[in-house]
């Protein structure tokens, strides 16, 4: 018995010391967990949603586009749902009511979709609340992990971050291949079902969190602080100019919904060897991170914006050999073809991508980082929005269709080369660190801290959740189309 408890104790630190990075595993850090991976496995429904889309209910390429900016929404008031929690306490409790009234609005939304929506406003309504459960349980499971954190020692910083987005990683990973092969064998209505079961998973969980009770009374003076602090912050030339560029950069059109009929409907791609081509995508997706921690993160931003911009749109010229079939005069099968350009522009979109993470989070003062970089990516989701609406109306104004391909390549070529027009106004990126130029125009006094919370808001260079979330398609969620993750396949 004396050996077997031995062993048991060696392994259980073993696994906390290589699995969780040292963190203990109690109740509460296995809720949180559990919530990060939930956000990742709802990607089981996204090739679902996007034929459901296309196929049952008949939609054109840039209606998909359009539907898909307004379902958004929550995504670019997240920062809202944080001071409502804050401020607005439910039978005394900030947190916990929230994730389960989440888990609650995203079981409700997939049933919808399983079962009673057959329109277009119908499945606006459902995915729109989709999305807003997973912004909301997003805002709070973020707080909780950035509360913990502050008690990390300096051994341990960052541990907590990091595996709570790898919880995210492997819930996407999980799904990425079967989501295709479900869809493969069972109607998308059955595809929805299975998928209302994760979200009562965060319900489920939420009941694990350790916290206090408050008073009921709303917090107003809390809020009050923390917008001060936010308007004070932004106000900074040094930190409004690189939001601008980046805002800008962001918000040029993007073609993915039409690539993704022309893959399905022109070049008759099933949907397992759609969800192949998310597998290799997500691993794909985790190698250009690494790239880019291993070679790229001491590089200055201006060079690094300005020479990915530039290799991004050349890079996704090459979408046109498929899109005007020339890989085939190459003597290259459009699966194959698809399968590695997919994989070589999602490499170099993470790349690109990565430097917006680093930079919002070196532009955060202190007293109210956490608060300002949560408004930053909700920036960011604006850009991705107005990315879609104007691809909608590129796609609509150039005759796209479901079957007519015949002027998508402009589409490409223009969607490509939008990209490199913010690039005069890479002046207005910080020539170093960012950090030193806004200290030099702060004022004197210190900002009020602030509570709402982004678990990448501390320093980490992981990837915040997408500009859309992730239970969109993924050929919506690759809002910068070329520019970051672009997975033309799907």
């Amino acid at each position: 018995m004396l050996v077997s408890s031995s062993g048991l104790s060696e392994t259980k630190n073993s696994l906390t010391k290589k699995l969780l990075l040292g963190n203990e595993p109690t109740p509460e850090l296995i809720a949180i967990l559990l919530v990060y991976f939930v956000q990742g496995i709802l990607g089981l429904a996204r090739l679902a949603v996007s034929f459901f889309l296309k196929d049952e209910l008949g939609l054109s390429p840039a209606q998909v586009a359009a539907l898909m900016g307004i379902a958004a929404l929550p995504w670019v008031v997240k920062p809202l749902f944080g001071f409502v929690s804050d401020g607005l306490p439910i039978f005394g409790y900030r947190r916990r009511p929230y994730l389960i009234l989440s888990g609650l609005l995203g079981a409700i939304a997939w049933v919808s979709l399983a079962t009673v929506v057959h329109t277009a406003i119908a499945a606006t309504l459902a995915i729109s609340l989709s999305s807003l459960s997973v912004a909301v349980s997003d805002v709070i499971v973020d707080s909780l992990v950035v509360e913990r954190a502050r008690g990390e020692s300096m051994s341990q910083a960052g541990s907590l971050q990091s595996i709570s987005w790898g919880a995210s990683s492997v819930g996407g990973l999980m799904t990425a291949y079967f989501s295709g092969v479900l869809l493969q064998h069972f109607s998308t209505q059955t595809v929805f079902g299975i998928t209302a079961t994760f979200p009562l998973i965060v319900s489920a969980v939420a009941w694990l969190i350790a916290e206090e009770r408050v008073s009921d009374r709303p917090d107003t003076a809390t809020v009050k602080n923390q917008l001060q602090a936010l308007r004070q912050a932004i106000s900074q030339k040094s930190i409004l100019l690189p939001t601008a560029f980046i805002f800008l950069w962001q918000a040029t059109p993007s073609g993915d919904a039409a690539f993704f009929y022309f893959t399905t409907n022109e070049l008759g791609f099933q949907p397992e060897f759609l969800g192949r081509v998310r597998l290799v995508t997500s691993i794909a997706s985790l190698v250009g991170i690494w790239l880019f921690q291993r070679f790229l993160k001491s590089v200055p931003f201006r060079t690094i914006f300005a020479w990915t911009t530039i290799l991004s749109a050349a890079l996704g010229m090459t979408t046109l050999l498929l899109v005007t079939h020339a890989n085939r005069t190459l003597g290259i099968d459009d699966h194959w073809f698809s399968m590695g350009d997919s994989l070589i522009l999602t490499v170099m979109g993470q790349i690109t991508f990565m430097p917006v993470l680093v930079l919002a989070a070196r532009l955060c003062p202190p007293g109210v980082e956490a608060s300002l970089f949560a408004l930053l990516m909700s920036v960011n989701n604006l850009a991705g929005l107005l990315s879609h609406e104007t691809g909608a109306l590129l796609t609509h104004w150039l005759g796209v269709t479901d079957t007519n391909f015949d002027n998508l390549w402009q589409l490409v070529v223009i969607t490509n080369l939008s990209t490199l027009l913010p690039l005069p106004l890479v002046g207005w990126l910080p020539v170093a660190d960012p950090q030193a130029d806004a200290q030099t125009e702060r004022t004197a006094q210190s900002l009020p801290p602030a509570s709402v919370l982004e678990h990448h808001s501390t320093g980490a260079q992981a990837p915040e959740q997408p500009f859309l979330p992730h239970l969109l398609p993924e050929f919506i969620s690759t809002s910068i189309a070329r520019k970051r993750v672009e997975e033309p396949a799907e």
